[in-house]
């Protein structure tokens, strides 16, 4: 998916990508390339030549008044409509002032000045005029009877040399800005040598050009124009990283070196996950941006994220393609380096991103947020009722009986099967969890447990299921993972404990390692390897184990921070019998899975060992840094990247509300949270100085606890899957890079 999320969304971007494939092919693109070591004429031949002969066809669609009211002739959508359109035709690189145009009517539009709107959206929307925004100062203006007299020169002006109105800004004697519109026949536009060898740029020069009262856009601020910029450029941003990532990708799982696609080589798939994951990024601080300004709610926050991601993430992505592609990437016969020339640029217009990270870290600073929810359906409303009266009786229960009949209702899980869930589509989930939440009802703390209960719901036996999910269910049972071993820790098929038959059950004898709380745990989910013949994900078997039985030994393991936590388990001859195995014997690597998902999703949800942004923002201001605008800027980009990683999470959430399967989804998440989280509490620790050699106990105050907390967030990216293999996955599950041969199969 795109930007957008809904199936409308999906159509009008399908409906835009046709469009793209007919009228950009790669000869068109390439033909409206101005030779960049051409100056003066040539160049504006070269750029004028590029004005696209399918503008009747945009006009025909709609396309170039998605944004605009019906009453002006547009179509009566909002720029969230706009940025998925524009998402696709930055894919495509499409040459002309597509883009350019629909920002400089998106800010007309914004300005609400009546006479700019009825003399030039109708000619913007309908494909007769074609415009574009300047987005430097440089122009000055000084009142007179007839409007502003407009002197001086300003940009570059992207798209300018093919525009027919130009919206700038202007300082005005009197000290003050003001925006207006400048129609072709008051300036000129001056044919700049630009980045971006596609579009071009101009240089706009006014001599003593009289603008009237009726495109002085009075009504627009440089914040509002700047949003409606963040917004739409940053769509083409998405638009040009989603092309370098799908390009890098293909190209690596066909080109051959050393005997196969350079895409099974561990350092090529990571680069492509991690610039999937830019992606993504890019794309959900975008979605949010443009639905911050269609509701006019905390846009400079909002805004401001998609302004610092969306670009880097744009000249990311890019420069990754071609390191990708090595020598052929770097040609000019490739078409990497026009993306990258388009993302380079979208960065430059947008400005200086350390200024917008310091003005979100003001915003942080002052105490403001944005937290955003789900917008529940019509049709959820009857079952939102029937739940919150439900809920409104568990309420009023003591916390003893509560948690009993949470459990026993199956709220604890409600997306696991009846009875002991809900079997809960993902909308009902949504509402019970909100629900419960506004009812401030917590539920059992399960551990472990959580990610027990999925796998016992699908593969165990009746009998397993009474005997432990009740107890699960209520946090009466801890339980510890006997997965992984000194020589199989992400590399799980690699386990070599044994599990061998005996009458009436199986003696296992092995080695586990890294096992949380082991040292608590009354019962243990264990793989062993019941075929030792068979391939490396056959044979292995899923077992409960009691970890009272004669020879389970568990040894504590100190880690870093002098905690206790993970711990070596032995097994010696342990005997586990038949009705403890879950699953078919020798099919456990599937009931794994199983538990794998539920562990990876539960760490993608806010689960951390180090700082967040919320205890960062304390720290600050007790050092006394939060006018240091260095500071600022570093604590500026991590605000940025804890409300992407949130609307992460959102948009996973829509997605499944709309059926599409997010599993794959959840490791993004989980290495997006983990690194994030160490990030944080490593700009912490960093402004700490001396105070760093020091440390203190949990609730020691926010100083001497940080390096507490630096210390416990290394296991952050190595718990529940390192983060080299959640790359794996992600490059593998989504990308379609091939796997390594394994060895032994």
């Amino acid at each position: 998916m795109g930007i957008g999320l809904t199936e409308e969304h999906e159509e009008l971007a399908a409906s835009v990508r046709r469009l793209a494939e007919r009228h950009a092919p790669r000869p068109v693109v390439r033909a409206a390339v101005a030779d960049e070591r051409a100056v003066g004429r040539d160049l504006e031949q070269a750029v004028r030549a590029a004005t696209p002969a399918y503008w009747p066809e945009l006009a025909g669609q709609g396309l170039l008044g998605l944004h605009l009211p019906e009453e002006h002739g547009g179509q009566g959508f909002t720029v969230l409509e706009l940025a998925v359109a524009v998402e696709e035709m930055g894919r495509a690189l499409v040459p002309g002032p597509y883009v350019p145009t629909v920002l400089a009517s998106a800010v007309i539009a914004a300005a609400g000045a009546p006479g700019a709107e009825r003399e030039l959206l109708p000619g913007l929307a309908g494909g007769t005029l074609t415009g574009a925004v300047c987005p430097a100062a440089g122009l000055t203006g000084r009142r007179g009877d007839d409007g502003l007299v407009v002197d001086g020169a300003a940009g570059p002006v992207p798209g300018g040399l093919t525009a027919d109105v130009v919206v700038a800004p202007v300082t005005v004697d009197d000290g003050g800005e003001t925006w207006i519109v400048l129609r072709r026949g008051e300036f000129d536009a001056e044919p700049l040598n630009a980045v971006d060898a596609v579009r071009g740029a101009a240089r706009v020069r006014a001599r003593d050009a009289v603008v009237p009262a009726g495109r002085v856009l009075t009504g627009l601020t440089a914040r509002d124009a700047r949003a409606l910029t963040a917004v739409i450029l940053g769509a083409e941003a998405c638009g040009v990283a989603a092309w370098a990532v799908e390009t890098a990708a293909s190209y690596a799982r066909t080109r051959e070196q050393f005997g196969g696609p350079i895409g099974r080589f561990q350092g090529v798939k990571h680069k492509c996950a991690r610039m999937l994951i830019e992606l993504e990024r890019a794309r959900a601080a975008v979605w949010d941006a443009a639905q911050a300004v269609v509701a006019g709610d905390q846009v400079p926050y909002a805004t401001g994220v998609a302004a610092v991601v969306a670009p880097d993430a744009a000249v990311t992505c890019a420069q990754d393609c071609i390191q990708v592609h090595g020598g052929i990437g770097y040609t000019y016969e490739h078409d990497a380096h026009l993306y990258y020339r388009r993302a380079l640029t979208i960065r430059a217009v947008l400005g200086r991103a350390a200024d917008e990270r310091a003005s979100i870290a003001g915003l942080a600073l002052a105490g403001e947020t944005r937290e955003r929810d789900l917008d529940l359906p019509p049709e959820a409303e009857p079952l939102r009722r029937e739940i919150r009266e439900r809920i409104a009786g568990l309420a009023a229960l003591g916390e003893r009986e509560r948690i009993r009949e949470l459990a026993a209702g199956g709220w604890v899980q409600p997306h696991l099967p009846r009875p002991w869930g809900r079997d809960a589509s993902p909308l009902e989930q949504v509402i019970i969890h909100r629900e419960l939440r506004a009812a401030a009802i917590t539920g059992p703390y399960l551990g472990i447990g959580a990610w027990v209960a999925p796998s016992l719901a699908a593969y165990g036996t009746p009998e397993q299921r009474e005997r432990f999910l009740p107890a699960t269910l209520r946090g009466e049972l801890v339980w510890c993972q006997l997965f992984s071993e000194p020589g199989a820790g992400s590399d799980l098929a690699g386990l070599r404990t044994r599990a061998e038959r005996v009458d009436g059950g199986w003696r296992i004898s092995g080695q586990k390692i890294w096992t949380s709380l082991a040292q608590h745990a009354q019962w243990g989910i264990c793989l062993a390897r019941t075929d030792p013949d068979a391939p490396r994900r056959e044979g292995i078997t899923y077992f409960l184990v009691d970890m009272a039985t004669p020879g389970v030994e568990v040894r504590p393991l100190t880690d870093l921070t002098g905690a206790e936590v993970f711990n070596e388990v032995f097994l010696d001859e342990v005997f586990v019998p038949d009705a403890l195995v879950v699953g078919p014997v020798n099919a456990g690597w599937r009931v794994a899975r199983v538990t794998l998902t539920a562990e990876r999703v539960n760490l993608s949800t806010g689960w951390q060992l180090g700082a967040d942004v919320p205890r960062l923002l304390d720290l600050v201001r007790d050092l006394g840094l939060a006018g240091d605008p260095v500071v600022r800027d570093g604590l500026g980009g991590l605000v940025a990247d804890a409300h992407v990683f949130a609307l992460l999470g959102l948009r996973a959430t829509l997605k499944r509300l709309s059926g599409v399967d997010a599993a794959a989804t959840a490791n993004v998440g989980k290495l997006v949270g983990m690194e994030h989280g160490q990030r944080v509490t490593e700009y912490g620790f960093g402004l700490l100085g001396a105070e760093g050699a020091l440390t203190g106990p949990p609730g020691a105050g926010p100083r001497a606890e940080w390096t507490r907390l630096l210390l416990a967030s290394r296991a952050m990216t190595i718990g529940g899957g390192t983060t080299e293999v959640n790359l794996n996955v992600i490059a593998e599950r989504l990308l379609g890079l091939p796997r390594d041969p394994e060895p032994g199969r």
